[in-house]
């Protein structure tokens, strides 16, 4: 069963649009996004909950063409490369009450000027958070036991070894995993290990001891959780409070040999110190993100034989871009029949949200 099951898509809402009426709607993205992530059955299941503006979709707001649209439109469907909907956006959308975005965060194109004309807002950041939870879940378990190392071995020596001199420290039973933050992905992480033999950790400020006990987690402070955790896994979004915020010293306080998993934003990490730490050997890296993003050719993270640089995919690419499709057409349709968003984004969040 997949865990964003499209309500529109399922049998039940074949004569949902007979007596719900549809709201004018438009999609705003970059084409490419729009081809990626709209295929065509989700489309036919967008019409058959709103009245949608024709392609091509808006990927500038300030053309005639976009005006036009703009002036009848009351829901707007975002996704990767959407304009920023700014004051001089909105003036041209007198009509839009609402925005559904089929994508994570909504920072890139969610203005003031929205918050302050009560524009509902709704984020895909869910449905997004399990591909990056997923792919979270795939290191811990692939490097708890050692295998893209071992691997290597193998196919350096050909040989198997004597499988008896394992290290103990090697293996997925009752390894300790720090969770850094207990965001929309830290949680999914944390629900995804829950058949697995970890002891979890857990650093997050804003989560109380109750919530910690229901999560089932262990919270701790924030140098415990380095020096503990035999893997751990950031999951802080990127705001001014957590730029750099796993420094030099907590890098420092790790276990010879512990993981670090990054799949937030490259510049909550000192890399600098993280270079210096993993070159000398003493950790091992997943980075799935850096600063910047694609780091310069020479950088010497690209030839570490322990760090494993992944191109930003853990979040949803292929056929996971269907879960951002049905969530955004649900979204659409729980806003028609005025049953509210069940994704809503609401602004004083946004502080402590990607």
């Amino acid at each position: 069963m997949h865990a964003f099951p499209s309500r529109v898509l399922e049998a039940e809402h074949d004569n949902w649009s007979s007596h719900v009426r549809k709201p004018v709607t438009a999609l705003s993205m970059s084409p490419a996004a729009a081809a990626a992530v709209f295929r065509p059955r989700y489309l036919e299941a967008l019409r058959e909950v709103c009245d949608l503006a024709p392609l091509p979709v808006l990927d500038d707001l300030t053309g005639d063409r976009a005006k036009g649209v703009l002036a009848d439109v009351e829901v707007l469907v975002t996704s990767w490369g959407c304009p920023r909907l700014d004051e001089d956006a909105l003036a041209a959308a007198p009509r839009l009450k609402a925005v559904v975005h089929a994508a994570g965060t909504v920072r890139r194109h969610i203005t003031d000027a929205c918050w302050d004309r009560g524009i509902e807002v709704s984020s895909a950041a869910a449905a997004n958070a399990l591909p990056v939870a997923e792919y979270t879940l795939g290191m811990i378990l692939l490097y708890g036991k050692h295998v893209l190392e071992r691997a290597r071995e193998y196919r350096r020596t050909r040989k198997r070894g004597d499988w008896l001199s394992v290290p103990h420290a090697v293996g997925n039973y009752r390894s300790t995993v720090g969770i850094l933050s207990a965001s929309l992905i830290g949680r999914r992480v944390i629900e995804l290990l829950r058949p697995f033999d970890h002891d979890v950790l857990l650093y997050d400020p804003y989560v109380t001891q109750t919530e910690a006990d229901e999560l089932g987690v262990e919270l701790v402070g924030l140098p415990e959780l380095f020096s503990r955790s035999d893997l751990l896994s950031v999951h802080a979004p990127l705001l001014p409070a957590t730029h750099g915020l796993v420094s030099r010293e907590l890098l420092n306080a790790m276990r010879p040999g512990a993981v670090l998993i990054n799949t937030s934003r490259g510049a909550v990490i000192d890399q600098d110190r993280l270079t210096d730490v993993v070159r000398a050997g003493r950790i091992r890296a997943v980075l799935d993100v850096t600063d910047p993003d694609v780091l310069p050719p020479g950088h010497a993270l690209w030839d570490c034989p322990n760090v494993l640089l992944t191109p930003h995919l853990a979040g949803s690419q292929g056929n996971e871009w269907e879960r951002l499709a049905g969530t955004a057409v649900d979204e659409v349709a729980r806003w028609a029949a005025g049953d509210g968003f069940t994704h809503p984004v609401r602004r004083e969040r946004l502080a402590f949200q990607a």
